[in-house]
């Protein structure tokens, strides 16, 4: 594998974000060394990556810092274009609405997590939350038919930027389902994410990063919730 010594991730198991970034160096067959983070004793080495937003995840290229989980990706799809698949598509214009979807997806998608799990006080709000992630993921059910053209990804035959950027939450969801006692990527509303959630969920970029045992991610909400922050 690609990378060598030269690279090292500092992150956070459960993290949507940290998930994607590992699912972008297998798909690149990059090697790199793991550094889980404890959120309630953060290190100095995180401290030091990045001192404005002090969050994971931080990619170390040769002891170089790089933040934010999208544009850690595309750091990474332009240093190593040329190990594994691309990442982001080659035509500009298929690029900007990956793009486009990948910061939906955060927008829509990642605010109404954050509400189901952190911010809610009560009921109501988290059914709020639900509702939103629920219109928004049948948004993305649309998209995912005009991006993937029939093909079993958002970025086509293979995983994408939509793909990794949407995956990460996975995990999460999974507990979601378990606390609310109904699925958010439903089959019979959303049928082509569900299928599209099956098949991610297997690769074998996947497999071992997007968290599977829901008893163990609902255990680390209790130890999120008690820090009081997913960063």
């Amino acid at each position: 594998m690609a990378g060598g010594g030269d690279l090292k991730v500092l992150g956070v198991w459960t993290s949507p974000f940290v998930i994607r970034v590992r699912i972008v160096l297998n798909l690149k067959g990059l090697a790199y060394e793991y550094v889980e983070e404890d959120l309630g004793n953060k290190s100095a080495l995180l401290l030091g990556s990045n001192p404005v937003n002090k969050s994971v995840p931080v990619l170390l290229h040769g002891g170089r810092p790089v933040n934010e989980s999208q544009v850690i990706i595309q750091y990474i799809d332009e240093v190593w274009a040329g190990a594994g698949p691309a990442v982001l598509p080659s035509d500009p214009y298929e690029r900007a609405v990956a793009r486009f979807w990948a910061a939906y997806v955060d927008d829509k998608v990642g605010s109404a997590w954050q509400g189901m799990l952190f911010r809610c006080n009560n009921e109501e709000e988290r059914a709020e939350a639900v509702a939103r992630a629920a219109e928004a993921l049948q948004t993305l059910e649309g998209a995912f038919e005009e991006c993937s053209k029939g093909k079993p990804f958002f970025g086509g035959d293979g995983i994408g930027f939509v793909d990794v950027v949407l995956g990460g939450y996975l995990g999460w969801f999974g507990a979601i389902d378990r606390i609310i006692g109904r699925k958010l990527i439903d089959p019979a509303r959303t049928p082509l994410l569900a299928a599209w959630e099956e098949r991610f969920r297997t690769t074998e970029v996947a497999k071992g990063i997007v968290p599977d045992d829901v008893d163990k991610v609902l255990a680390f909400l209790q130890t999120l919730l008690a820090i009081g922050s997913m960063k």
